[in-house]
């Protein structure tokens, strides 16, 4: 391990010590909850630009693995933990957490407060930082940061995206097994990729799905031809990194989608892009929901579900003006999910296939399928 500087852009300036990949990165940063899945958190594609605080101290104990990957690798800008254990112990494991960063050139940073850290962007909110193992002179770190682009300036979809369409095979993960179920369908989808999480797409063919991934990109025209043929029921749109309100692009395609009334379902960004084609803009969070233990109540069934979260970015309320409200955050009553008013259109902001996180919003996938 070698030193780390990091400076923020509200002025403070630490020095810790490195793990993963070395050099030098700017992003945002946040921090997340969760208590277990750091390795699903780090290859999560939504996290694309951000530097992620972890709020549990030790990280790093069980290792990671092939089983564990939401994605094809790791988008986030680096981790900030408090411990890191680099001798992992867990039957599972296949390589440490510092060998997957270095792979997909991620910085790891430890030995920070990072109770502290939480407690500053909880007050503050989430910022830019820069970190880096070779340079440590802090006006030098602060002229970088400043002449860097922000998090919303960047479009991290054409980062994360997949370049050619696929079909999903896999089904939900069995832990008596230590596979993947092979699922029973007979609907199809296709899925706009925006960073799409494998457990979604897990949870997508569990619920009698088959999913073709498609590129980001994939114009409109195409996917209503193949609705109009016969050859798809539906559209899904994932999850992603970034503010939405800079996807023009996704905009327009999401309208042409809207207007052709082919049923879609929408997670996390999705979420957000159906809202914006409906014209309803979204707003930056201070500090986001990020984490595993989230309380969002299902105004439909009174229940209230503990659920996975990670977003920046939030529907405003007048959506109700085109949608009923169907699930609210009870930390400050945000919009968690929605059902267009005479659409075949249904979204959520919380992450029902978890991951890390529980599984009570899983019957979501379901809701889909039965609108399907």
């Amino acid at each position: 391990m070698q030193k780390v500087s990091l400076y923020f852009e509200n002025g403070l300036f630490l020095e810790a010590r490195s793990f993963g990949a070395e050099g030098t990165a700017v992003g945002e940063v946040v921090f997340n909850t969760s208590m277990t899945g750091y390795q699903e958190i780090v290859t999560d594609p939504s996290y694309a630009g951000q530097f992620v605080t972890f709020t549990m101290p030790e990280i790093g104990n069980v290792g990671c693995n092939a089983q564990d990957m939401e994605s094809r690798g790791a988008f986030c800008k680096g981790v900030i933990v408090r411990q890191y254990q680099k001798r992992p112990s867990n039957f599972r494991s296949e390589e440490s957490l510092d060998v997957l960063l270095k792979r997909f050139g991620v910085m790891g940073i430890c030995d920070i407060d990072t109770r502290y850290l939480t407690r500053m962007l909880r007050t503050q909110g989430a910022m830019e930082m820069i970190a880096s193992t070779e340079i440590h002179d802090r006006e030098e770190l602060a002229g970088m940061l400043a002449a860097a682009p922000r998090i919303e300036e960047i479009n991290y979809i054409e980062e994360v995206s997949t370049d050619e369409p696929y079909v999903h095979q896999a089904g939900r993960y069995d832990a008596r097994t230590f596979r993947y179920e092979e699922p029973k369908t007979d609907k199809k989808i296709v899925a706009y990729d925006f960073g799409i999480k494998r457990n979604i797409l897990n949870e997508l063919t569990h619920a009698g799905m088959q999913v073709e991934v498609i590129p980001n990109d994939t114009p409109a025209e195409e996917v209503i031809e193949r609705f109009k043929a016969g050859e798809i029921d539906g559209v899904f749109l994932s999850n992603g990194p970034g503010d939405p309100l800079i996807l023009s692009e996704e905009k327009e395609r999401t309208q042409k989608l809207l207007e052709a009334k082919i049923p879609m379902f929408g997670i996390c960004l999705g979420h957000q892009m159906l809202s914006i084609a409906h014209g309803y803009d979204t707003y930056k969070l201070k500090f986001g929901h990020h984490g595993g233990n989230h309380p969002v109540k299902n105004l439909q069934t009174g229940a209230v579900e503990i659920t996975a979260q990670n977003h920046n970015y939030n529907v405003p309320d007048t959506i109700t003006e085109v949608a009923e409200v169907t699930h609210v955050n009870l930390f400050d009553n945000t919009v968690e999910g929605v059902r267009y008013k005479d659409e075949p259109v249904m979204s959520v902001q919380h992450h029902p296939e978890a991951s890390p996180g529980p599984h009570e919003s899983a019957y979501i996938f379901k809701t889909f399928y039965e609108m399907l």
